[in-house]
């Protein structure tokens, strides 16, 4: 039975350090710039999922707790990151289609998107505000989940969410590739997130092989979040197609970006399909032929 001698990575010293890292950074400026927004939602991501692998090991008022904090600062946090989002793919996509952007000038949306906000001369009383909850409930959850029974969670009951984790990933995988709408890709990449961040905790039962694997892992989940970007991109700007009295130029823009989309899907098929093809088992992914419990 391999799980009674390989010892998995410690669950509780890693949550704690991720609150502890967000703690960090937001101590570190004054107001969050887009790199610490990135990175805290990150952080919260993988303390979410951290969270659904211990579902069993905790009782459910402390696991709702916990959980409901990390999706709060999440929350927060992607209202900060979206415009800035906004603006660097625009301005990327008009350093190589200039042509396109130079028949945009007068479209308010994009001038809009595209302008980089003044700087205050304070911090707004709501980024003041919600920057001191963020640092209130974080620190509230790192101080309760000092108390909380982590120290030896049963490796098998952890294994058997993984695989719950897994088996959830891959039915929205079957469920994007045969309806790739951005709802469903998008669904995709939150729970391929989960997993993927759940999987540190298992490898040192097989070390290069699941790095591997988070390295594919990784790389599918970047590209289906830069097509979702831009998927909110379109739905910020509006966009929909209205026939022959439809402006050529934001078409153009439109069809630029679904040409994008499709360049990082091309990328992600091949992989997802390895990895969560029907009929596919953890084990096998995890590099076993048979696992005995």
């Amino acid at each position: 039975m391999l799980l009674d001698y390989v010892k998995l990575r410690d669950i509780k010293p890693a949550l704690s350090g991720y609150i502890n890292e967000a703690l960090i950074m937001l101590n570190e400026s004054a107001v969050p710039d887009d790199k610490v927004v990135h990175d805290i939602r990150v952080l919260m991501k993988k303390s979410r999922a951290t969270m659904r692998l211990l579902l069993t090991q905790l009782d459910r008022i402390s696991y709702d707790r916990e959980y409901l904090t990390f999706r709060e600062v999440g929350a927060i946090l992607s209202l900060w990151r979206e415009t800035s989002v906004h603006r660097k793919m625009l301005k990327d996509m008009k350093k190589r289609y200039p042509g396109v952007f130079s028949k945009l000038n007068a479209n308010e949306n994009i001038s809009s998107l595209m302008k980089k906000p003044d700087m205050p001369e304070a911090i707004p009383t709501d980024t003041a505000t919600n920057i001191t909850k963020i640092r209130d409930i974080l620190n509230k959850s790192r101080y309760r989940i000092r108390f909380h029974s982590l120290n030896q969670p049963d490796p098998k009951l952890l294994l058997l969410e993984l695989e719950k984790t897994y088996t959830v990933v891959r039915d929205r995988f079957i469920n994007a590739r045969n309806d790739p709408k951005a709802a469903n890709l998008h669904e995709f990449r939150k729970r391929a997130k989960d997993f993927l961040y759940q999987l540190y905790f298992f490898r040192p039962i097989k070390p290069q092989t699941i790095k591997s694997l988070e390295k594919k892992l990784d790389a599918m989940t970047q590209n289906l979040g830069k097509y979702n970007d831009l998927a909110v991109l379109i739905k910020t700007l509006g966009y929909k197609y209205s026939g022959e009295s439809s402006d050529s130029a934001i078409d153009d823009l439109i069809l630029i970006i679904r040409q994008e989309q499709d360049r990082y899907l091309l990328k992600v098929w091949p992989a997802a399909y390895r990895i969560f093809s029907p009929g596919q088992k953890l084990m096998n992914v995890m590099g076993f032929k048979l696992l005995a419990l």
